[in-house]
């Protein structure tokens, strides 16, 4: 079943939301209000993707993301935001979202955004049973986990994908284009700086030193390296 959580304490961009998910084939569960989300959520472990608002009374959208990472690395946030700012966006991202869509939106680009992510999430595909290993880190592509020293570390779908892209192309400088293109698909209408700013949240969790990164470095001008 293809669940997706939806928040938003507007009813009409709620039901314009339902209505278009529900055509394309999903199960929608509404929410109003964060602390109904997070009921709703403890109710439907099953739900893949959540579409979280920004603008909330009570606790509002980047305290949700928050709660649902400290307790969910695997379902996909996207933050729903009607403000255009910078700082917006990599708030959200910072907290543990995966992707951000700015009202007013197209019911096409919401409908891809929810897609791409059920993929990256593993939500139709087949993982391959394998690991990779490169010391300190052992990548478990059959679970999708990471290991630094043997101690795991909690990811999200899309830091996993990062890890995974990097772990196969060991030494070789991608670009943020290529990186985009990997991780998020071809079809994916956002800016390059979701790549840069997830880059900023995995380096949190796997740098020794995040002022002086070794594994993920950056090539000035051009993109990342993998620095093995």
């Amino acid at each position: 079943m293809k669940k997706v959580l939806v928040l938003e304490d507007e009813a009409s961009i709620r039901g314009f939301i339902v209505i278009n998910l529900s055509r394309a084939g999903y199960t929608v569960v509404e929410a109003e209000s964060g602390e109904e989300a997070l009921e709703k959520l403890r109710e439907n472990p099953d739900a893949r993707v959540a579409l979280l608002d920004v603008m909330l009374p009570g606790i509002d959208g980047f305290e949700v993301c928050r709660r649902i990472r400290a307790t969910n690395t695997k379902i996909g946030i996207i933050m729903l935001t009607a403000r255009a700012q910078e700082m917006d966006k990599v708030t959200g991202l910072m907290t543990g979202a995966d992707d951000y869509v700015t009202k007013p939106f197209s019911p096409a680009e919401l409908t891809a955004r929810v897609d791409a992510l059920f993929r990256r999430t593993g939500g139709d595909e087949q993982t391959a049973a394998g690991e990779i290993r490169q010391a300190p880190f052992l990548l478990n592509t059959r679970n999708r986990t990471l290991e630094k020293n043997g101690e795991r570390i909690k990811l999200t779908q899309v830091e996993y994908s990062i890890m995974k892209t990097f772990m196969e192309n060991p030494g070789k400088a991608l670009s943020r284009e290529e990186i985009l293109d990997m991780v998020w698909g071809r079809d994916y209408f956002g800016e390059l700086k979701i790549v840069d700013v997830n880059i900023r949240r995995l380096r949190l969790k796997i740098e020794d030193n995040v002022q002086n990164p070794t594994y993920i470095t950056t090539v000035w001008g051009y993109g990342y390296k993998w620095g093995f």
